[in-house]
């Protein structure tokens, strides 16, 4: 699996287009926070079964909590971008 560093400057500049390499390179974003830590980002495939989900339901209270919270709030549209 390919690995590629970025600062987090490069995220924020523009989210989308990093993300969107990411998912179409099938590369792993290992993101490098100014306080000495790092973040990964991989895509998921959806057609792959995943048990991270079934996982956090399953034990960990405060993404049950999430989940709920969420469900039970107005959902509202992802912005285009074409505006």
């Amino acid at each position: 699996m390919a690995i590629k560093t970025i600062p987090l400057s490069r995220l924020e500049t523009d989210l989308k287009k990093t993300l969107d390499e990411c998912v179409e390179s099938g590369q792993t974003l290992v993101v490098e926070l100014p306080d000495q830590r790092l973040l990964a980002i991989q895509s998921l495939d959806p057609n792959e079964d995943d048990s991270l989900m079934d996982e956090l339901l399953e034990s960990n209270p405060r993404f049950q909590a999430l989940v709920t919270k969420s469900k039970a709030s107005p959902r509202k549209p992802f912005p285009s971008g074409e505006e």
